[in-house]
């Protein structure tokens, strides 16, 4: 059985998210923030709960830091880094997204 780690999600993954989509859905159907809080983390944190260790690192020699890079349902992909912390929790850092769904 894989072992399932405690997942937390920082400050500055929300200044990204909070950066990348608004707080309010667009005119033309794009996301708001708490429409990926709602849909997409969920998937994102059992990602990284479940299969941190598969996950490709994100610097060469550095095992602690691994990155999820996948399609998205409310955006077109993402790039989402984890930490591993000192207790063995997860630490989700960094969020890009590409928007490039033709909403318009």
């Amino acid at each position: 059985m894989t072992e399932r780690r405690d997942v937390r999600v920082s400050a500055q993954f929300f200044e990204d998210l909070d950066r990348q989509l608004d707080t309010e859905r667009g005119h033309n159907g794009e996301p708001s923030a708490i429409d990926f809080q709602s849909i997409e983390l969920i998937e994102i944190v059992e990602w990284f709960a479940t299969d941190f260790d598969s996950l490709p690192p994100v610097f060469d020699g550095r095992s602690d830091y691994r990155v999820l890079i996948k399609n998205g349902i409310l955006v077109r992909a993402m790039r989402v880094v984890g930490v591993l912390a000192s207790d063995g929790a997860i630490e989700l850092v960094g969020l890009d997204l590409d928007l490039r769904m033709g909403w318009d």
